[in-house]
């Protein structure tokens, strides 16, 4: 077996200029995929979004399922590790990318398989475990391209997952911004923070929240006891409280802790 299954350090400045995306956001731009999700993989179900899901299409050394412009660029993607990164190339499978699910371990954010936006690879059949803060060499050595075609590598949520990839949230907006999506509408406050997103962005306002005397796991997740403890907070300052994380919630945030 080759070396590229070994497991090493996280390179520095792995999202340098990208984010991951939010279900506020998804939800804006794609719709939802289905009517209720949980912890098992569905299939999606919604118009018009199903409309836009290819399935089984050729993406290089594998076949997968998703969003069509995300199923597109992953397949240009693979066409670039294959010239640029070929004993990777050889060695790579995937886990899987279409797949309407909650994020793991919650039951509130919808993961972004569940738009066919994000895919799981494996090399030489081998998963890369997750949350230890360390990679498989051969991920580190493709991670790049995908930066550079604008996808946010998943080695970089607050609980690492190195197998993870996802279309960025500025390419979402490129695309959204190109009329390649189904409206040209975007989020009036595009960095509102809001239950069922995930990130490094929530793991900082629950460390916020933390320092006020709230007792939250810090693990970027919004689920419904950070809610619960946003809405506390904007109760007691004279903010509507209405659990959503926007400017003035946020400013007060800031300003007192």
């Amino acid at each position: 077996m080759s070396n590229l299954t070994n497991l090493v350090p996280v390179p520095q400045n792995i999202n340098s200029g990208l984010n991951g995306t939010s279900n506020r956001l998804m939800l804006v731009l794609l719709g939802s995929p289905r009517d209720s999700f949980g912890r098992d993989c569905r299939g999606p179900t919604k118009s018009p979004f199903i409309d836009r899901v290819v399935f089984g299409k050729d993406a290089g050394p594998f076949r997968v399922s998703g969003f069509d412009l995300a199923v597109d660029l992953l397949a240009k993607i693979m066409d670039d590790v294959k010239s640029e990164q070929p004993a990777v190339f050889d060695a790579l499978g995937t886990a899987g990318m279409m797949c309407c699910r909650f994020v793991r371990g919650s039951n509130s954010s919808i993961s972004n398989h569940s738009w066919g936006t994000a895919v799981d690879l494996n090399l030489d059949g081998r998963l890369d475990l997750r949350g230890n803060n360390k990679a498989q060499k051969g991920l580190t050595l493709i991670a790049p391209i995908f930066h550079r075609h604008g996808w946010f590598w998943g080695a970089g949520f607050p609980t690492e997952d190195s197998m993870h990839f996802e279309v960025s949230r500025q390419k979402m907006m490129e695309w959204n911004n190109s009329g390649l999506l189904f409206s040209d509408r975007i989020l009036s406050h595009p960095t509102v923070l809001d239950f069922g997103d995930r990130g490094s962005d929530v793991q900082e306002l629950q460390k916020r929240l933390n320092r006020l005397g709230f007792q939250l796991d810090t693990d970027g997740i919004f689920g419904p006891a950070t809610r619960a403890a946003v809405i506390d907070f904007q109760a007691a300052h004279g903010l509507e409280p209405d659990g959503i994380v926007g400017d003035k919630t946020m400013s007060k945030l800031q300003e007192v802790t």
